[in-house]
């Protein structure tokens, strides 16, 4: 389980995530800053992994397809936006 309010303090802009999806290994830091949050941009490099799930922001992102302690990954600057 994760937060589903996640919101980057690097750029300011809401971590959205996509179940059953994972990040093309192309994708870079102005795909992400161009096309963020237009999911019909988006899905150019957008996979489809039953399981899986891709976070992004404006200047970061994951696929996750195992359970992963966000916490740990030093680089990430997700915290929660409140509920």
């Amino acid at each position: 389980r994760t937060c589903d309010q996640l919101r980057c303090t690097a750029c300011d802009f809401r971590v959205s995530f996509f179940n059953d999806y994972i990040w093309d290994q192309s994708c870079d830091y102005l795909f992400f800053r161009n096309n963020m949050p237009e999911l019909s941009k988006l899905r150019a490099k957008m996979i489809k992994k039953k399981g899986a799930r891709a976070y992004a922001c404006q200047c970061s992102w994951r696929s996750i397809d195992e359970l992963t302690d966000l916490q740990t990954e030093q680089q990430l600057r997700w915290v929660c936006g409140k509920h």
